[in-house]
């Protein structure tokens, strides 16, 4: 603690400082000399490419990827093209940006995932200079050809190439160019000589620095800052400036004092700082320049690389890796010599009272005096978030804690939040896993990056202990890093199939969220089809397993699946499947042993297919079924020998069948089928088609009662239904002279009441009247009523003696009926009741 600011260097108002964050790990035995090297950010890996130019197949270049405390992750010989370029994209995959325009992806492990090209133009004239750049649309990637011309790609994931308009005049190679990303549009900025162009889609324009030192002939290197809202030039003349990515501000210029152009230069920037910096790097010199005219100045050891950040540079060397930024706000104020903040004062509260000195009560009067003891403990907790050592951190949440004691309503979020926040960046800076996040950093990247990034690294038992410790909810923490653990354990093709599923299935147990179809789609795509079908019986969603059973040509136990789900649609899905990839025999074969599947496609087919269904039947021997097809078929013939033809079909099938109902039934419909013809020619109604009761209906409506007769007889109808369809016929025609006669034919087996309702109910009592003596002596009281006569109807109730038919005639009696009928109704209602 006493040497906190032992590495600060003053520069304007403010302070920086070179933190080491490892000793690397790894051997390099020429250093950095003759490498291509590229470092993620955010603490991301590091690639590393020895004597790229090397063309020999006996000793061909070495790609290496490290963490970034240099423990080796990958290493293999690099066997492709002369590489220009290495680059890593926002999913930590590196790009190996090749002469010819061939843009090669690895994972981190060095395991190759595709490539694409960076078009003809490239091929032909072959690449100078290279870039990767990243934009709001993800990673890019930028060129300029042999042809001093520039190729764009905003996003290699969606690749569509752009091709920058011309330089005028440029003949040779620019002298330094940058991609600026502004309002969502990618653009490149290019320097040759003193001139400086931006190049967009459509047009190239010349721009001017304001205020650029008019001492520059040429502008020779330039750097924009980690958010593309800076830019930084260096002039040949040794001068800095600084401005805005668009070239309409200023922010300073400073002299360098060397005119030798720098090897790399890099934004050193804190969000939200009011100092801007630039870091500028020689062979063995380091200078760090902000908007006062001094400067810092750091001797290097050993050849180093910059790598720019958020919230400063990472200096990477054969030796140690470093992070070099800007003092932030909370640590100046508490650790600034003599300073009087409130932080300061409570961390040497802190301190007396840990050696039991009274002056610790001092330090707390002063600041609650001033009222920002609440302040004091939000900048130590603040600080302690930017603090790279785990000793430092506990000294300043110990402060922290020790403040809050002495506040009644002080809310412990931002405390607890950090506590947790610094034990997971404390875990991920570990030499072991090596990630130097920064708290603002973490922040900027979230949680949920950071535990793929550790998904990504196979560094699963870490991933799950962060998850479980920051309580994220288990389908997006555990649940998630467990899946790709599994996707990552079925490509072990050393390990058995029943092996592989036992662990898997055990290890994931019953969590949450998890998809077992993802997990053996992985697997069936590493060529085990037999592993993935282990791990489907896990998937307890049917419409998961049988997708990918499809996909794998197992589509009998896809349709097993299927109907062990009762999904409909999903056997529907699997049929159509079957009877696309199948030929017919072998398709009706495999639903013949799957009964649901048959009756479902039958279904389909009675909608869609017609004639399939017939060949179904026709396969399984269904004469029934067939049959029954048949008669369907026939009602939708509108010729009469089609129709018959079909019919005579059904009959056939039926006496297959041995259904002798059906049979003799469809043969009495053919019979009518002529009838009904014959009518038709002879008197010219429409008649085809028709049931038997609509066709005896209409023949005994238009008078034709000898055919109707004829057809009653034929078709032995039923004596009632005959009567009941000629007595409303008649009825309805009026025609009651003839319905007189019909009465009279023969005795009625209706009975003569359904005479008398029926003259009834067309308001002609007159004729009701003639068939009520005929009524049966039940039924008389009712027929009276019927036709009004409440006299003829009391004198048979009496005449009966039935209390119930009596009661019904009173019942039916008004006011104005004999008074002297009344009596008689009573007195036998009283002489029925004592019986």
């Amino acid at each position: 603690m006493a040497f906190v600011t032992a590495n600060w260097n003053p520069l304007g108002e403010a302070f920086y400082r070179k933190t080491e964050l490892y000793e690397m790990g790894w051997n390099l035995r020429d250093g950095l000399r003759d490498c291509l090297i590229a470092a993620a950010p955010y603490g991301g890996p590091i690639a590393l490419l020895r004597e790229p130019q090397r063309r020999s197949p006996s000793a061909r270049p070495q790609l290496e990827i490290y963490s970034a405390s240099g423990c080796s992750l990958a290493s293999f010989a690099w066997k492709s093209g002369v590489v220009r370029h290495l680059g890593w994209t926002v999913c930590d995959d590196l790009l190996c940006i090749q002469e010819d325009g061939t843009v090669l992806i690895y994972d981190l492990f060095g395991s190759f995932k595709r490539h694409f090209s960076m078009g003809n133009e490239v091929v032909q004239n072959q690449v100078l200079e290279a870039k990767v750049f990243h934009s709001p649309y993800g990673t890019g990637v930028a060129i300029v050809t042999g042809a001093f011309r520039v190729t764009l790609a905003t996003n290699i994931d969606d690749l569509k190439l752009r091709r920058l308009p011309e330089v005028p005049g440029l003949q040779e190679a620019p002298s330094c160019w940058a991609v600026l990303t502004q309002d969502r549009q990618s653009k490149v900025l290019l320097a040759y000589g003193a001139d400086l162009y931006i190049l967009d889609n459509t047009s190239c324009t010349a721009v001017t620095p304001p205020g650029l030192s008019p001492q520059a002939n040429s502008i020779v290197s330039m750097a924009v800052s980690f958010s593309y809202k800076y830019l930084a030039l260096f002039t040949d003349s040794g001068h800095v400036w600084m401005g805005s990515a668009n070239l309409k501000e200023k922010l300073s210029e400073v002299d360098t004092k060397v005119r030798s152009p720098p090897k790399q230069m890099a934004w050193c920037r804190r969000p939200k700082s009011e100092q801007p910096s630039v870091v500028i790097m020689w062979d063995r010199h380091l200078l760090v320049a902000g908007t006062c005219k001094e400067i810092i100045q750091y001797h290097l050891d050993d050849e180093s690389v910059l790598v720019p950040e958020l919230d400063g540079v990472r200096i990477i060397s054969s030796t140690h890796h470093e992070l070099l930024q800007e003092v932030p706000g909370a640590c100046e104020e508490i650790f600034k010599i003599a300073s009087m903040a409130p932080g300061a004062l409570l961390l040497e509260a802190h301190k007396e009272y840990e050696k039991e000195s009274q002056k610790a009560d001092e330090y707390l009067r002063e600041i609650k005096e001033q009222s920002l003891l609440g302040e004091a403990v939000r900048q130590c907790v603040e600080a302690a978030g930017h603090e790279h050592e785990p000793e430092t951190q506990k000294t300043l949440l110990r402060a922290a804690s020790f403040g809050k004691c002495f506040l009644s309503n002080f809310p412990p979020d931002q405390f607890v939040s950090m506590c947790r926040d610094l034990r997971v960046l404390n875990a991920v800076r570990d030499y072991t896993v090596g990630i130097p996040l920064t708290h603002t950093q973490f922040k900027q990247m979230t949680v949920q990056v950071l535990i793929d990034r550790l998904v990504y690294r196979k560094l699963y038992p870490l991933a799950i202990e962060v998850c479980r410790y920051l309580k994220i909810p288990e389908y997006q923490g555990v649940s998630r890093v467990l899946k790709h653990w599994a996707c990552c354990k079925v490509q072990q093709k050393e390990e058995a199939d029943e092996v592989v599923a036992r662990a898997v299935s055990i290890k994931l147990g019953e969590a949450a969220g998890i998809s077992y179809s993802e997990i053996a789609t992985k697997a069936y795509e590493c060529g085990r089809t037999e592993l993935a079908i282990k791990l489907l019986e896990f998937e307890p969603r049917s419409g998961e397993q049988v997708p990918l059973l499809l996909k794998m040509k197992r589509s009998q136990l896809a349709l097993s699946k299927a109907i062990e789900s009762g999904d409909t649609d999903l056997v529907y899905t699997v049929v159509t499947y079957l009877k696309n990839e199948m030929n017919r025999g072998d398709f009706f074969m495999t639903l013949r042993n799957q009964p649901v599947a048959l009756s479902l496609y039958r279904q389909f087919c009675k909608h869609q297919e017609q004639n399939t269904l017939k060949d179904l039947f026709n396969q399984d021997d269904d004469h029934q079924e067939l049959g029954n097809f048949y008669v369907k078929a026939s009602y939708k013939e509108k010729r009469l020998e089609a129709r018959l033809s079909l019919l005579q079909s059904a009959v056939d099938e039926y006496n297959k069948a041995k259904n002798e109902f059906a049979a003799k039934a469809t043969e009495e419909e053919m019979r009518l089928l002529r009838f009904q013809r014959r009518l038709e020619e002879d008197k010219g109604e429409h008649l085809m088609g028709m049931s038997l009761q609509d066709t005896l209906q209409i023949l005994l409506s238009i008078g034709l009662h000898k055919q109707a007769e004829q057809l009653y007889k034929d078709f032995r109808v039923p004596d009632k239904r005959y009567w009941w369809l000629k007595l409303t016929a008649l009825a309805d025609k009026e025609d009651w002279d003839e319905l007189e006669k019909f009465a009279k034919s023969k005795k009625s087996p209706i009975g003569y009441l359904p005479f008398v309702e029926v003259c009834v109910k067309r308001h002609n009592k007159y004729e009701a009247k003639k068939y009520v003596s005929k009524v049966t002596p039940e039924q008389k009281v009712k027929a009276h009523l019927a036709v009004g006569d409440v006299e003829g109807a009391a004198d048979v109730a009496i005449e009966r003696r039935n209390e119930g038919e009596i009661s019904t005639v009173l019942s039916r009696c008004s006011a104005s009926t004999d008074r002297a009928l009344l009596e008689r109704l009573n007195r036998a209602r009283a002489a029925t009741g004592k019986k």
